[in-house]
């Protein structure tokens, strides 16, 4: 699948915003001790990657009916569903100026990844979480995403890279007094529009 850069501006994948808040306090810091343990960054990018992948659990997989929409939230309380775990990893890859933008899978239900740009080109990554049957990895060399669509199922890739989380997305999150809710809420579809 060809990725499409919904805003030609690359320093729009640098942005903060109020969902990517990365130059809050918490996300500095823990930018900041992640980034103190590599040479490079590739390898922040990777350690950034499997710090949200593993450390933050999936709000789903947890049974945690708190949601988390905001990056620094979503560090704060240690939790997320696959938006807001998204929004945690562009912030913390933002916050070392490695360009990140928000994409997305129908699954039957939206799924949020995200895609970085290393080596001239945009590779995505799920920190969703592992579990049985799923099994992400940071990879520039062949995706290793947690959800590979089912065609046959009407499921898809969206080809779009936004700078900024999809008004779908944001409206369900914010709307969700707790997990259970925003789970009867989750956007099915994204509407087409032009890329934030």
């Amino acid at each position: 699948m060809q990725l499409i850069q919904g805003t030609p501006d690359l320093s729009a994948y640098l942005v903060a915003d109020e969902a990517i808040d990365h130059h809050h306090p918490l996300v500095r810091a823990t930018a900041a001790r992640l980034a103190a343990g590599v040479g490079d960054s590739y390898e922040y990018a990777r350690a950034a990657f499997e710090f949200v992948r593993d450390a933050i659990p999936h709000s789903q997989d947890a049974g945690d009916p708190r949601v988390t929409w905001r990056a620094s939230d979503v560090l704060e309380q240690g939790t997320g569903i696959c938006y807001a775990k998204a929004h945690a990893l562009a912030a913390l890859l933002r916050a070392e100026d490695i360009p990140t933008a928000l994409c997305y899978q129908n699954l039957g239900v939206v799924h949020g990844l995200v895609a970085v740009r290393f080596r001239g080109a945009w590779h995505r990554q799920d920190p969703r979480g592992n579990k049985p049957g799923v099994d992400a990895r940071f990879s520039l060399d062949g995706e290793r995403l947690a959800f590979m669509p089912d065609p046959s199922s009407n499921e898809m890739d969206y080809p779009v890279l936004y700078a900024a989380p999809h008004p779908a997305v944001l409206e369900a999150l914010r709307a969700a007094v707790d997990r259970p809710h925003l789970w009867r809420t989750l956007p099915t579809s994204l509407p087409e529009q032009g890329a934030p």
